[in-house]
């Protein structure tokens, strides 16, 4: 499979569920089911033929669209999207197995479903900054519509209006970064791979990258949720449907994540130098102060709201190292995370279909009548505290291994805050909810059944996989993020000339 066919693949499937009546939900469910299990097959067959240790892009394919404009189509993989079009692939499909107790207007919920999986596919293919910008946008649109159509809660329209605005303004920010990096740039190109060759040899200057970097670290910052531009994301996800909450959080979160890696870093070295500290010094926002907030949290769907959040402090601290080691432990980590939130998240909405609650305090000792549930729970929360085995430990440690070189400080705080306020929360969480007595109201509740454990299996199954063999992920993302460190830590003629030896004696002469 081209990867052309495996980004129109969710755009045909929704144009099938289109033209069937309304009243035919089980072949409207079939339809979604079966395209992003072909979605799933497809990205499994890139993976595998994916040929490690290569930096260049594979499986390319680019033709020109307003060549006078300097945009094209153009797509292609490597170490740094790879992967997360494979987790976005498996949340997809799960995504779409847990959606089909959907009643109300099922037709609708499908095609909006399919249009998010097709906007973040597109997102993580694209290698112009127009389509990059255009897919994140399409995937953004539905999220919206679900969250308010099929949205669960009293504060329901609070919680979508405000993932509203928040997610608007930061695309807002981020585009005005965008337009400004082709305006200034001189290339007269959004294509990442034609700028990344013309900035190599015509840097801009440093005042232009330190006004372009900040658009381009908040406007996507503020779409992964970094502190303090975070507030959206817990009741967000608590009100969201589950399919919903299962793909923004575990896949559409990591595509401003990824414009930052594939666009920020390589394009804009010197901005990157001067605002690292600041993203060390915020990333410890989501760690620590998140991390407290989860601990305060009665409510398990806040509490993995909150616990989502704090682990994305853990990849922008990976970005503030700018070393090979700690950016190909940021990739994995949203891998690992991609996966560990849609399990979270559909697990969570099994729990509040069959007991009509997230409150903590009105649950317990469901591992009892929910075998099944309950140790998938128990596995998903135990990854969460970066337990050995799981996809989410050789992210974190990685990132950390990445930074101890330059910000040894900021490791210990993070590993504090990661293991320890983490722990504290996720064992309580599964003290709370899973052990103890059974609640009256609650020992009739059903267990998945066969068909309904398959989701949590594909997500649970990968989490192990990529946990005990993350080698066949980081032998395919290093030489990529190699390149990506190795042109952040070129500086433009400028800045060199500014801290070469006679110039530093001068200004000391002064």
């Amino acid at each position: 499979m081209s990867l052309t066919s495996l980004l129109l693949t969710p755009f045909v499937g929704a144009l099938l569920v289109l033209l069937v009546p309304g009243n035919y939900r089980v072949i409207i469910r079939l339809i979604a089911l079966l395209t992003t299990a072909v979605i799933a097959i497809g990205s499994i067959c890139l993976f595998t033929a994916f040929h490690p240790g290569v930096a260049d892009f594979q499986f390319e394919q680019h033709t020109a669209w307003i060549p006078a404009a300097g945009l094209s189509y153009h797509v292609g993989l490597d170490g740094l999207n790879v992967g997360l079009v494979l987790m976005a692939s498996l949340v997809a499909f799960a995504a779409t197995c847990v959606s089909w107790d959907i009643e109300r207007q099922p037709k609708l919920f499908y095609i909006l479903l399919l249009l998010m999986t097709g906007g973040a596919i597109g997102a993580f293919v694209s290698l112009d900054l127009f389509f990059l910008y255009f897919f994140n946008e399409l995937a953004l649109v539905p999220t919206f519509l679900m969250m308010g159509l099929w949205g669960r809660g009293e504060q329901k329209n609070y919680a979508t209006f405000q993932i509203t605005l928040y997610l608007t303004l930061g695309a807002l920010v981020a585009l005005t970064g965008l337009i400004a990096l082709y305006g200034l740039s001189g290339a007269n190109t959004l294509d990442i791979v034609v700028l990344k060759a013309w900035l190599a040899q015509k840097p801009m200057s440093h005042q232009v990258q330190a006004l372009i970097f900040p658009l381009l670290l908040f406007g996507f910052g503020t779409l992964v949720g970094l502190w303090p531009f975070h507030s959206w994301a817990a009741p967000g996800y608590a009100a969201a449907p589950t399919a919903t909450a299962m793909m923004h959080s575990g896949v559409l979160k990591k595509v401003g994540l990824y414009a930052l890696i594939r666009v920020a870093l390589p394009l804009l070295p010197d901005g990157l130098a001067q605002w690292a500290p600041v993203i060390a010094w915020l990333c410890l926002g989501n760690i620590i102060y998140c991390g407290w907030v989860a601990m305060r949290q009665r409510d398990l769907a806040l509490l993995l709201g909150n616990s989502s959040l704090a682990h994305m402090g853990f990849c922008f601290l990976g970005l503030a190292s700018v070393s090979v080691i700690g950016v190909t432990g940021v990739v994995l980590i949203m891998v690992a995370h991609g996966l560990l939130a849609a399990l979270s998240f559909g697990l969570l909405g099994h729990l509040v279909k069959v007991t009509g609650t997230s409150d903590m305090d009105r649950l317990g000792g469901l591992l009892r009548p929910l075998p099944f549930i309950g140790a998938a729970l128990v596995a998903a929360l135990m990854a969460g505290c970066g337990l050995p085995g799981f996809a989410n430990f050789p992210g974190e440690i990685t990132v950390m291994f990445g930074v101890w070189k330059t910000l040894p400080g900021f490791v210990v705080v993070a590993a504090w805050g990661g293991l320890l306020i983490g722990g504290v929360y996720m064992l309580r969480a599964i003290r709370t909810v899973l052990h103890g007595p059974v609640k009256a109201e609650f020992t009739r509740v059903e267990d998945a059944g066969c068909w309904r454990k398959l989701p949590f299996l594909v997500l649970l199954g990968a989490l192990i996989y990529f946990g005990v063999n993350p080698g066949s992920l980081v032998e395919r993302i290093k030489p990529a993020v190699a390149e990506v460190v190795k042109a952040a830590a070129a500086k433009s003629p400028a800045t060199e000339a500014a801290h070469t030896p006679t110039a530093t004696a001068m200004n000391t002469a002064h």
